[in-house]
């Protein structure tokens, strides 16, 4: 979610209310959660990280490299005669790449695989895919080939159209190999924050090709212009022109000088964030590592804090955190960003307004990350209940400032002044009265079981409501049909 820091501050955040102690061993209690390391140790990419607990498989799945799809390598072929004009979302893609970064220069030049399984229940001719580097990068194509085959593509908007030469029928695997080059902005302002350099850090949110469909990229507020599948493995080499300290949506499985390799599975985006002097924190909650990523003079045991009580908390009332590491890392700026295990917090964030905005971006870890949805056409179905279970966690729940409105519009149907107070606030809000009316047990029994049904899929607005609706003898439509006419 792209929670606007103004809109956080007009919240009258308070600080959390934790107070950590020093214990016998040296070390940090936070509560009853986990210990922070009272080191801060700078790390850098010719160094070797000490490990983690990784999502990464025993035995990897098997999945085409770009070495395989590139300079006219011969890979067999699904694709047969013929056309339908269909793309879909509904397709388990697998990415191999390599990303190459110019510190100084911000340039970035990208070699993408895509090992495609058409599992769509019908044939496809193309494939759509999404890089927000098409919009602020200036992206240049440098090469795209499907099963070896080079095929001209095109570029709209913010989504790479891959006509595939022919159909994919439904079961069938091809492989998509692009390549291309763009430049990192070096602002935050409007969305440049995205894919930009700034404050000492690289932001490169979406830069992978991934499937999706055509959405438009501009809106009149700060909505999330994104849909896409969860991947079951992706693996990324990031090779830098200097040493660079790393936080990524993956684990580190390899390095060697300054390249590092990075694997993660079950993910709907792969984020990468970098700074030169990125110092660490850490904490265990549960069996879960929580690592907060922050440059000097910034306050990364506030934002560890934060994200550890947070964590805990959400882990109490949804369910496991759906991965084995959590990453939180201070952004270039601008808006606070959810990606699979790795969240953003904007450079320069007052402490005051962490408990809020961390809380947030980690509560997309269920509702984004775990279960997915169409952010552009649907908001309602994570933000809402992301805020709304923010709210609950910290007792902070407050009134809309805008007047009382529909609630199953696009993104592109909301301004940028009542956007947030009326899909977050009024959403959180009309959730929490389901809440009431159900009972707390059933309500959170029933999201739970939400989650668990829809996990790492895309769910609907529809079913988050219908979930609900199916927990209780209560009629909850007579409070849905107002605020959702397109569904009931």
């Amino acid at each position: 979610t792209a929670v606007a820091l103004a809109v956080a501050l007009a919240m009258g955040l308070g600080t959390l209310g934790v107070s950590p102690s020093d214990d016998a061993a040296g070390r940090v209690r936070i509560g009853t959660s986990g210990y922070i390391e009272s080191e801060s140790a700078e790390i850098h990419a010719n160094r070797t990280l000490p490990a983690t607990r990784g999502e990464t498989p025993s035995t990897a799945p098997t999945v085409h490299t770009a070495e395989d799809a590139a300079g006219g390598a011969t890979v067999p072929s699904s694709i047969v005669p013929g056309s339908v004009n269909r793309s879909s979302l509904r397709l388990e893609a697998r990415y191999d790449a390599a990303l190459t970064l110019g510190w100084t220069s911000r340039a970035v030049r990208v070699d993408s695989t895509a090992t495609i399984r058409n599992t769509s229940g019908g044939s496809i001719d193309r494939v759509e895919l999404n890089t927000v580097a098409a919009r602020l990068g200036g992206l240049r194509l440098l090469g795209v080939t499907v099963d070896g085959a080079t095929v001209t593509a095109t570029i709209r908007d913010q989504t790479i159209i891959v006509p595939l030469g022919g159909i994919l029928p439904e079961g069938a695997t091809t492989v998509v190999w692009v390549r291309y080059a763009a430049t990192l902005r070096s602002t935050t302002g409007n969305s440049d924050w995205l894919f930009t350099k700034a404050n000492g850090i690289a932001d490169l949110y979406r830069w992978l090709p991934w499937v999706s469909r055509r959405v438009a990229f501009v809106r009149p507020n700060f909505g999330d212009p994104f849909v896409t599948p969860s991947s079951p493995h992706v693996r990324v080499r990031i090779t830098t022109d200097r040493p660079l300290v790393l936080a990524t949506s993956g684990n580190r499985t390899a390095s060697n000088g300054l390249t590092q390799t990075y694997e993660a599975t079950n993910v709907r985006d792969f984020t990468i964030t970098a700074a030169p002097d990125f110092r660490t924190r850490s904490a265990l909650v549960g069996t879960r590592n929580v690592i907060v990523y922050y440059r000097p003079g910034q306050d990364g045991a506030a934002i560890l804090r934060s994200a550890v009580s947070s964590l805990s908390k959400l882990q109490k009332l949804l369910g496991a955190y759906p991965y084995r590491t959590y990453r939180v890392a201070q952004s270039a700026g601008g808006l606070g960003m959810e990606s699979p295990a790795l969240v953003w917090i904007p450079y320069g964030l007052a402490p005051s307004r962490l408990p809020y905005l961390v809380g947030h971006e980690t509560a997309h870890q269920w509702f984004y990350a775990l279960v997915g949805n169409d952010q552009a056409k649907e908001p309602f179905t994570d933000e809402a209940a992301a805020d709304f279970v923010t709210r609950y966690m910290l007792g902070w729940k407050r009134g809309s400032r805008c007047a009382t409105d529909e609630l199953d519009r696009s993104i592109y149907g909301y301004s940028r002044s009542c956007y947030y107070e009326t899909i977050y606030i009024q959403g959180g809000n009309l959730l929490d009265t389901a809440r009431r009316q159900m009972g707390s047990t059933a309500f959170w029994t029933a999201l739970r079981g939400y989650l668990t049904d829809h996990r790492f899929g895309l769910a609907s607005t529809k079913q988050l409501l219908q979930a609900l609706d199916a927990a209780t003898t209560k009629d909850l439509s007579t409070t849905f049909a107002p605020r959702f006419p397109r569904i009931y």
